[in-house]
């Protein structure tokens, strides 16, 4: 038996029972992280949540007013992963979000529709396809496709929506049924068991094996824009699109992208490229005078510390706008082995790099010590130790360790001497 999400995909709300509950753990995502999260398995006897499946990702919701975190698939059933324990035979009240799933439905079938219509229009198979998160894209066996091609495509694509066609899923009980040899098919999971949907978008497509959910009439697709084509693997092309309520986000976020670069380059849409690339050039040649003028400032401060008359055994020196270049030139610049030079680059309220020239020893013995107190990580490189900090207001902290060992070593040196 199908799941009910799959013999319906419009339910938002559905009673079952808890035929399981066993101890699991999963891996969620939490703003880019990863984290191992120790929960329960529970597998129901029906449900509206879908499992991960299909190239569609899982739905969220609710099972008695128990937030289902992930759900996935395992042969049959899907897994609904919860923090919560909920009893076998417990009758449950099920939620799903609807916003997600609806999004995920007109994507899905969209997803379809592109499929069908690129295969009928340029003779192209879809070998993949990606449901992300703001947009999607569908790779095509076909070495590349025309802005023409791609205008086309859309217009008949959004001719078909206005259209109203019905969308249908078959259930074959049987994964063996010969029927099935029928319809395009890319192959069933080998773990596969029960019963096999079919998708049928009415004078479209005749059938493609799909367990995915999907919207029951193309008008609820609203509309698809497809964006862009590009070069994808091995002479494919991979064709970005979004589809519903997609497009009305794609859009607001492209308008306060219009009106952001309009204030920023004091210039109409129109002219935004001409514009932003001037900007570009010209922030290079700035870029250029800079770096320029640091070379010459690092070889200025080189010779003004050279020219004291009884300069100090170590030399510091910050610079905020200066890089490793600007450090390097100064060390070797100065280039004398009885002096220590101790550089730091970058914001004091920051991140930054700095680099600490001298001895071996003494820089293998100080330089990890340093970088530990400024948060950061260095290493040795062409006889010099340099890394990159998070905290450089720090630096002052470190400076004293290094002056305090070579205080040590000098005065070690003369005892042995002695």
């Amino acid at each position: 038996m199908a799941l009910a999400c799959q013999r319906n995909s419009y339910l938002r709300e559905f009673k079952s029972r808890v035929k399981s509950c066993t101890p699991a753990e999963s891996t969620l995502v939490t703003n880019g992280k990863k984290d191992k999260v120790k929960g329960f398995h529970v597998i129901l006897e029906d449900t509206i949540l879908f499992p991960e499946g299909g190239g569609q990702p899982d739905d969220r919701g609710i099972i008695n007013n128990i937030d289902v975190l992930r759900i996935t698939r395992k042969g049959a059933e899907a897994l609904n992963f919860v923090t919560t324990e909920i009893a076998v035979d417990t009758e449950v009240d099920m939620k799903v979000d609807w916003t997600r799933r609806f999004d995920h439905m007109q994507q899905h079938t969209g997803q379809h529709l592109i499929t069908a219509l690129a295969e009928q229009m340029f003779g192209c198979a879809t070998t993949s396809w990606c449901l992300g998160e703001r947009t999607s894209f569908i790779e095509l066996d076909i070495p590349n496709l025309t802005e023409q091609d791609v205008a086309k495509l859309e217009e008949v694509v959004n001719e078909k929506i206005l259209a109203e066609i019905p969308v249908t899923p078959h259930v074959f009980e049987d994964k063996n049924d010969p029927k099935l040899k029928e319809y395009r098919c890319r192959g069933l999971p080998d773990d596969h068991v029960g019963p096999v949907r079919v998708l049928d978008i009415e004078g479209i497509d005749g059938g493609t094996l799909c367990c995915g959910t999907h919207v029951s009439n193309l008008s609820h697709l609203q509309l698809i824009k497809l964006l862009f084509s590009e070069k994808g693997k091995k002479n494919k092309t991979n064709l970005h699109f979004v589809a519903g309520g997609r497009v009305r986000k794609y859009l607001s976020r492209s308008v306060q992208t219009e009106r952001s670069l309009t204030g920023l380059l004091k210039g109409p849409l129109d002219q935004h490229f001409d514009l932003a690339d001037k900007a570009v050039k010209g922030f290079k040649s700035c870029q250029k005078n800079v770096n320029t003028l640091l070379k010459d400032l690092a070889v200025l401060e080189a010779q003004k510390f050279k020219s004291l008359s009884e300069p100090d055994q170590l030399f510091v020196l910050h610079r905020r706008e200066g890089d490793n270049d600007f450090m390097n030139i100064v060390v070797r610049e100065i280039n004398d082995k009885n002096v220590n030079c101790y550089l730091t680059v970058g914001d004091d309220k920051g991140a930054g790099l700095f680099l600490l020239s001298g001895p071996e020893d003494i820089l293998k013995e100080v330089g990890p010590r340093m970088a530990e107190i400024m948060d950061g990580k260095g290493s040795m490189n062409r006889g010099n130790f340099q890394g990159k900090v998070n905290k450089l207001g720090q630096r002052h902290k470190a400076e004293k360790i290094l002056r305090e060992f070579l205080q040590q070593s000098q005065q070690q040196s003369q005892a042995n001497e002695s």
